[in-house]
Formats: C-alpha cells, sequence, structure tokens
C-alpha cells in the first residue's frame, strides 16, 4: 500500500512531488563527451548499463519524461515506526523517471498512445460493459450523434460522394470540386468565389476562407468558447424531451423518499430513466470544434441511485434519436452585449447532424468498437489539424501567433484575443459609508441592561450585536459593489486563445456512464508493481501491515542526454516489437 505526498502526473511508479531547488548533477563523464555516439558508448559501456535500462522501463518510450528525486520510506501502519528508508540517490542516476503523461500525439507518441488505449476503453465499457460495469448496457438503446457548428463564411473543403476504398484511412477515392460554379461570384472585396480544384487529403488550403476578408472571425471564436454552454443546454433538451416521450407513453412514475435535517420524510416522483452521455470534441480544419457524442438509455432505480439497470421497454433507439433531432433545431441562445456586437452572437448548432444506432452486432448502423476506436482517436489530438499549435499565450507571445491580416488561424487567434480584452464596468463605484464601526468585544462581554443609542434595542452586551451584524452587512454590500459586476464570459477568450477559442476538455463523460481514467491507471500500477515483488504482490483479502510514503520532488524534465533518450526510446522499441511478435505467435497458435 503507498501514499504520496503530492500527486503532479498520473500513474507515477513512486508519485509524489514537491518543490525542489537543488538539481541532480551531471555525471562528469557525460559533460566530458559531447557526441551523442560516444555518449551512447560510455553509458552501454558502464557496470550498471541493464539496471538503468530496467530503472528507465516505465518511461522509456517518453519524449519528455518528468525527473523526480527524494526519499521511499517505508512505515509500519500499527506503530508508525519507520522501517525502512532509501533515498533515490542510491538508484542509478539518482532520481526516478516517470512518463510525462501529455494526451497530445504531437508532443508524446508513446503517452499519447497509452492515453488513447485507455479512452478506447473507458468509451467502449459503457458499451458493451465490462470492467465493473454490468453487460446488460450492451442491451440498453445508444445512438451516436455528431453535431457541428454553423457556417462562419465559405472555406475550401474535399468531399468524396463515393468511396470504392476498403479502408478511409487510406483514401484514394476521387474527391468532387471545391467550389464549382458556372456563375462567377465575386465577393465584395473582389475575390471569385469559386475553386475547381479537387483538394488532396494533406492540401493546406482545406479549411481555409475562399475570402478572409468576408469570414466572420468573431462569431467562431465566440461560438468555440460557448460550445461548452451549448452542450450543456443540449443535453437538457435531450433529457426533457424523453422523459415527456416516457410520460405519454404511459411510464409511471417512481417514489424518491429523501430525508431531510430534521430527518422528517419528503417524498418526489421521478421518471425511471435516465440518460447517460460521452463526449469527444474534434477540431475541424476550418478552427471550430464539432462533437461526436454517445447517448446511452438507462433505467432508475430509487432503491440504489448509482446502479445502472435496464431501462423501460417503452423507449427504444428511435426515440433517442427524435429527441437528438429535437434539440438540435430547438436550442440555442444569445451571448452578453459586447462593443463588437451589441446584440450578443446568436449560439446555434449548424444544418448538418448524423445519428446512427449503435449495435453489438456488426450488421448495424455503426459497431460500439467503431465508436470507440473513432473517439479515443480525437481524444490524442488538438488544433494540430489547423497547422496552429502553441502553449498559453501571454502578451509577450501573442504577437507571434496573431495577425488581424495575417493566415487564417492568424486572424481566429487575434480575434480571440482582441474580445476577450472587455469589461463591462471598467471604473467600479467607490465603496459605500459603512458608518460607526463597533468597538471591539472585550474581555467580559457582559454589563448591566442598558439601552442602545444607535438602534435603541435593550442589551446586556457591552458592544451591541444588532449593531455589529449592520455593520457586518454594510462591509460584504461594499464589498460586493467594490468588486463590480461579474466576470464577462468573454475574458476566457484570452485564456485560451492557443486552442482558438475552446476551452473545453476533448473527452468528457457522464459520471455514471462507464469506468474512469483513474481506475484504469490504478490497475496498471498494481499490476506492474505485482509482476516486480511490489506491496499489492499479497492476497488481496489481507489487512496491508506496512505504507509506502514517497517524498519525491521535482527536478526536471527530459532526458539528460540525447544518448540516454536514443538508447532508452530504442530499448522500449525492441520490447514492443516483442510483444507483438509474441501476440501474433499466439494468434496463431489459437487459430
Amino acid at each position: 500500500m503507498t501514499v504520496s505526498t503530492l500527486s503532479v502526473v498520473p500513474e507515477a511508479p513512486a508519485s509524489g512531488t514537491a518543490p525542489y531547488a537543488q538539481p541532480v548533477p551531471v555525471p562528469p563523464w557525460y559533460a566530458r563527451s559531447t557526441d551523442m555516439r560516444l555518449q551512447a558508448i560510455a553509458r552501454a559501456a558502464r557496470p550498471d548499463y541493464q539496471a538503468w535500462l530496467s530503472h528507465v522501463k516505465p518511461a522509456a518510450a517518453c519524449t519528455r519524461p518528468v525527473r523526480l528525486a527524494g526519499t521511499i520510506a517505508t512505515v509500519d501502519t500499527a506503530t508508525g515506526h519507520i522501517l525502512s528508508e532509501r533515498h533515490t540517490a542510491d538508484l542509478p542516476d539518482g532520481i526516478i523517471y516517470k512518463p510525462c503523461g501529455n494526451r497530445r500525439a504531437s508532443v508524446c507518441p508513446s503517452c499519447s498512445e497509452l492515453y488513447k488505449r485507455d479512452a478506447y476503453h473507458v468509451v467502449r465499457s459503457g458499451l458493451v460493459g465490462g470492467k465493473g460495469v454490468p453487460e446488460q448496457v450492451a442491451h440498453h438503446p445508444a445512438v451516436f450523434p455528431t453535431f457541428t457548428a454553423p457556417s462562419f463564411g465559405q472555406v475550401h473543403t474535399r468531399v468524396v460522394r463515393r468511396h470504392t476504398c476498403t479502408r478511409r484511412t487510406d483514401c484514394d477515392c476521387r474527391p468532387e470540386p471545391c467550389h464549382a460554379r458556372r456563375d462567377l461570384t465575386t465577393c465584395p472585396h473582389g475575390v471569385r468565389l469559386v475553386c475547381f480544384a479537387r483538394h488532396a487529403e494533406t492540401d493546406r488550403n482545406l479549411g481555409t476562407p475562399l475570402c478572409r476578408d468576408c469570414y466572420d472571425y468573431d462569431a467562431q471564436a465566440v461560438w468555440n468558447v460557448t460550445a461548452g454552454e451549448l452542450w450543456r443546454r443540449t443535453s437538457i433538451a435531450i433529457n426533457r424531451h424523453i422523459r415527456r416521450v416516457a410520460k405519454q407513453r404511459g411510464v409511471a412514475d417512481v417514489p424518491v423518499t429523501t430525508y431531510d435535517k430534521s430527518g422528517q420524510a419528503r417524498t418526489r416522483w421521478v421518471c425511471p430513466l435516465r440518460l447517460s452521455f460521452g463526449k469527444a470534441a474534434e477540431m475541424q480544419r476550418r478552427g471550430v470544434v464539432h462533437f461526436h457524442a454517445i447517448i446511452r438509455l438507462d433505467g432508475y432505480n430509487p432503491d440504489d441511485p448509482d446502479a445502472i439497470v435496464t431501462p423501460p421497454p417503452e423507449l427504444d433507439a428511435a426515440d433517442l434519436v427524435a429527441a437528438v433531432d429535437h434539440a438540435v433545431t430547438t436550442v440555442g441562445f444569445t451571448t452578453d452585449p459586447h462593443p463588437a456586437n451589441r446584440d450578443g452572437w446568436l449560439i446555434g448548432w449548424g444544418d448538418q447532424l448524423l445519428t446512427k444506432v449503435i449495435t453489438v452486432a456488426a450488421d448495424g448502423q455503426v459497431t460500439d468498437a467503431q465508436v470507440a476506436a473513432y473517439l479515443a482517436k480525437y481524444a490524442t489530438k488538438s488544433t494540430e489539424v489547423t497547422g496552429h499549435a502553441s502553449n498559453r499565450l501571454s502578451d509577450d507571445t501573442v504577437t507571434l501567433y496573431a495577425d488581424p491580416d495575417g493566415s487564417h488561424t492568424e486572424r481566429l487567434i487575434d480575434a480571440c484575443w482582441r474580445l476577450g480584452n472587455f469589461r463591462a464596468d471598467p471604473e467600479p463605484p467607490a465603496p459605500l459609508a459603512t458608518g460607526r464601526r463597533a468597538e471591539p468585544i472585550p474581555a467580559d462581554p457582559f454589563g448591566p441592561l442598558r439601552t442602545d443609542p444607535d438602534c435603541g434595542g435593550c442589551t446586556r452586551y457591552r458592544a451591541c450585536p444588532t449593531c455589529a451584524a449592520e455593520q457586518v452587512a454594510a462591509e460584504d454590500t461594499a464589498r460586493r459593489i467594490q468588486a463590480g459586476p461579474p466576470a464577462s464570459p468573454y475574458f476566457r477568450l484570452r485564456r485560451w486563445a492557443h486552442m482558438l477559442g475552446f476551452g473545453g476538455h476533448f473527452l468528457t463523460k457522464s459520471r455514471r456512464y462507464s469506468i474512469t481514467f483513474a481506475m484504469l491507471r490504478d490497475q496498471r500500477v498494481t499490476f506492474r508493481r505485482a509482476r516486480t515483488g511490489g506491496p499489492e504482490q499479497a492476497e488481496p483479502t489481507a489487512e496491508p501491515t506496512t505504507l509506502v510514503v514517497n517524498f519525491l520532488q521535482f527536478v526536471g524534465a527530459g532526458w539528460q542526454t540525447p544518448a540516454d533518450a536514443m538508447l532508452a526510446n530504442t530499448s522500449a522499441a525492441m520490447a514492443r516489437e516483442h510483444s507483438e511478435a509474441a501476440r501474433q505467435a499466439l494468434a496463431t497458435l489459437a487459430a
């Protein structure tokens, strides 16, 4: 059993970090060897090379591992005494290497591949069960809708009407002309809005506007930053529609009894069904997100609210499709006023909506494995498809990526930064007067009965409690007025300008949809420690008697030398090839 002082990154073999100012010294032979080949030869010639490879194995394929240093202590849970203590100085290089855990494939392919596989199991377990989810969910109605954003201007596209390829990932089918028109339409800026090119999949013009001056960058930036709110309202509308249909078909409500603080019972009647959602956000080439969602219909057991039970038989997947169609056509709202648009922007879904029914059998519209693989693929992607990738921007770095007359993404970042510089009330009013300040309460608060001259009340307190309460209320009111109105939602545009305005996570789900990433990581850590003789190797029913406390401190990120990175990545690649060969051999024997 282990515990950490502070966890900074998931799935730490020995987790726990804290600020650390003293870096680990670089060995002298590293400083003498400037050539990567000499560094690699020197590392491989050391007697502890095999121990080093085994030590860095958890992070061998990581591009930029986290380096931790500190102490690992084993504590007796019964007495609290420290049984043993080990410092990382006794380990190779004097540190522990931990994978960075980044989900983005463009940053760390190895960690993103692990994240992708975890995302696959998170999504698929909610469709077929397993890993703690009951297998009966495979028979629950489920649909796979795709919600798209509206058009903000004409962009270059690639459309293939008839696919003759067997694999879409290697599609070489001939696309249709981009914007083929017989009439030579010209925009107010003198640009011809036609394009007869048949764009290739790698064409950089895909997603860029035909005329950048006509494109509504402000509306697209605002739509990205409010997409999460639009999804929230859509999920509420879908829930309300499906419950309304259930009531029309005679599905009886069930009683739910709750108790207040005084113990008095309160009964309310609820519909015996519940919707579970899973959602992945995909960034399109034009720089706007659209959502791929999973909506599953479950039942509701008032005696066990957390249980996943069979839904009422009166509803099926067709009702879910109708609920999605209804929500997309009815949900919409107008944002708060902005100096760039006094009336606000109208936020709603686009005209393109595709909803498929998910089936476990291979003869359905889309299978559970296809949906899980599709959503897991986009969980590791971000804005790379648009040609832009950067860290969070500041006043010093925004000029490197924003340009009102530049490329498509540069104009979009400029719109985010410009619209985010907004305050509804830049000059807050002066605080209100709080009146006479009450005297501090003395050690002996009581005195003779008297009449307070300020409020006219009778009290035995030396400091009148009525006046003190009025003073606190006046100070609170003054602080609220001093703070001004609530922060504008447009402030988030600057925070998420590097994401083109979108500030949500790229993979989210309902709490009861399926398992979590933390559960998968904990199971992986337990499995690895059991294989290496860790504390989890004991019987699961045995009561743990020791506690491993890790006081690990962050000392840096990345490999110490390029030679270490090359040797570690080569070892990881060979291990992957060996595992793949063994897997194929087992599959051949089973066949």
